[in-house]
């Protein structure tokens, strides 16, 4: 018995001492975090893949792509000239810190100005648009607000891409 009652002892002490050790990997199994770290890879892709930084990213282009992420979807203010006006793209990284999850997926799902293809954004799976926001707003506020649109006829001050 009183070999039982030592072993008994020794083990709780044992796990005394070790559970504080392995509590760092036990976060770390956490597989919600996992999700989301996968939702934001999955976002990065979509927003690459999508031309998200074509127009929303300044000197994307230009660059062929050779832009630091920090500096990814901050807006434009080179505007898009058309029979609507002028419409400059929006600066997500602002855009998202306004609005929730499931405010910015209806909205992304809706019609925008042109020549925003907002019609891909509503073709787009529930799950791929959430794992869009959840990458944008890991990256942070950054940068200004785009320009205000302009009505048909107005002057832009900026330089823009027509299409008439």
């Amino acid at each position: 018995m009183l070999r039982f009652v030592n072993l008994s002892r020794a083990l709780a002490l044992a796990g005394v001492l070790v559970l504080p050790l392995m509590v760092p990997q036990i976060a770390q199994a956490d597989p919600r975090g996992k999700a989301e770290n996968a939702d934001i890879s999955r976002g990065r892709y979509l927003a690459t893949i999508g031309g998200c930084n074509d127009c929303h990213t300044p000197n994307y282009p230009e660059t062929a792509g050779k832009v630091p992420e920090s500096a990814w979807l901050t807006g434009n203010s080179v505007g898009w000239k058309g029979p609507w006006g002028v419409s400059y793209p929006a600066n997500l990284r602002l855009s998202v810190q306004q609005h929730s999850e499931d405010e910015w997926i209806a909205l992304a799902s809706s019609p925008l100005r042109p020549p925003m293809p907002w019609f891909n954004l509503r073709e787009m799976a529930e799950p791929d648009k959430r794992a869009l926001y959840r990458f944008i707003r890991s990256l942070g506020p950054a940068g200004q607000a785009a320009p205000l649109a302009l009505p048909p006829g107005a002057v832009a001050a900026t330089p823009v891409i027509s299409f008439e």
